[in-house]
């Protein structure tokens, strides 16, 4: 048994052993697929055995991989806390938050007067779509959003925690038909055409969302529109073009315009924490505990009757109050 293995071959064997997947695994450690496999086949010749059974359908791990596993992991674990130790001063952790007004920047403020010495950098995305590439892409490390609108093998790379059922809400000129109402019912939209940022491939989980929402209500999407980046910005057209905008609760406040809560039923923008795999750092586990830190406002609970499709609820699990009165919990 060779005693000088490269913990870089062993991060790439517990890679494909979580990920059964070689694609998967290439794109979580940030490296083309062949190489991936070179690292494999390399350790696999350093101890002498096959790691892994691969067929066109399907990665396994072979009995001589799965005794290796533990030892792997242990291995890895204490070359982390070793590099934990000797850091001289953790360097920031990249959170995106959409905007000042919005559930990920209340859980970043919250964070930041919990963990003081920890430096947390908000970064403005649009969308999670655009926020999860650049996870992946090592340019940024936390971002929230709407998991079930990301790709299948986007999500399959990045861990989540589901944090609010956030309400969402319309953003009406002032001399709206609709802007003197307390609350807006959903049937009092038809034939009103909504921005939903179709057009931004950034936020293309939202303008999903908003797609199945519009759907047999008789309200109308409008037309794609090139990506408004900035809030300034995003004010400046939306007065302009007179736009009604489909948004949340939380949402920036435009000079003119007022936001009303959506009713009968009450839609939901269901927002998780998403990070990148295997990810460790003081920021994130100060993330961790803010994103806990909101009891009183019950962001996990579903009001009875809520709107919000099948595909988020699997993924953001039942909460109590939940209309459906239990399921599964969400996972990573």
């Amino acid at each position: 048994m060779p005693h000088d293995i490269e913990p870089r071959l062993l991060r790439a064997f517990a890679a494909v052993a979580d990920e059964l997947h070689f694609t998967r695994a290439a794109a979580r450690l940030h490296l083309a697929q062949q190489a991936l496999s070179r690292d494999i086949r390399r350790l696999e010749q350093r101890l002498g055995a096959q790691l892994f059974s691969r067929t066109t359908r399907a990665v396994t791990l072979t009995a001589e991989g799965a005794r290796l596993l533990p030892y792997a992991l242990r291995v890895l674990a204490a070359q982390d806390e070793l590099a934990a130790a000797w850091a001289r001063e953790e360097r920031p952790l990249l959170v995106d938050v959409v905007s000042p007004a919005s559930t990920a920047h209340r859980i970043v403020v919250r964070a930041r007067a919990a963990a003081p010495r920890v430096e947390l950098v908000a970064r403005h995305h649009s969308g999670l779509t655009g926020a999860a590439t650049a996870i992946l892409a090592g340019r940024l490390d936390v971002a929230f959003g709407r998991v079930a609108g990301l790709p299948v093998e986007v999500r399959t790379a990045l861990e989540h925690r589901p944090v609010r059922y956030e309400r969402m809400a319309v953003l009406l000129p002032v001399g709206h038909r609709l802007a003197a109402r307390a609350t807006v019912p959903l049937a009092a939209l038809r034939g009103e055409t909504l921005y939903a940022a179709a057009g931004n491939p950034a936020t293309a989980e939202w303008t999903d969302l908003a797609r199945r929402l519009f759907e047999g209500r008789g309200i109308t999407m409008a037309e794609p529109f090139p990506e408004l980046e900035g809030d300034e910005e995003f004010v400046r057209v939306v007065r302009k073009r007179g736009w009604s905008v489909l948004a949340g609760t939380e949402f920036l406040k435009v000079p003119g315009m007022v936001l009303r809560p959506l009713t009968d039923p009450v839609p939901l923008s269901p927002v998780s924490m998403v990070w990148r795999k295997g990810l460790r750092h003081p920021g994130l586990d100060a993330l961790h505990a803010a994103a806990s830190g909101f009891p009183e406002e019950r962001w996990l609970e579903r009001p009875p009757g809520a709107w919000l499709p099948a595909e988020d609820a699997a993924l953001m699990g039942a909460s109590a109050g939940a209309s459906d009165g239990g399921g599964p919990r969400a996972g990573s």
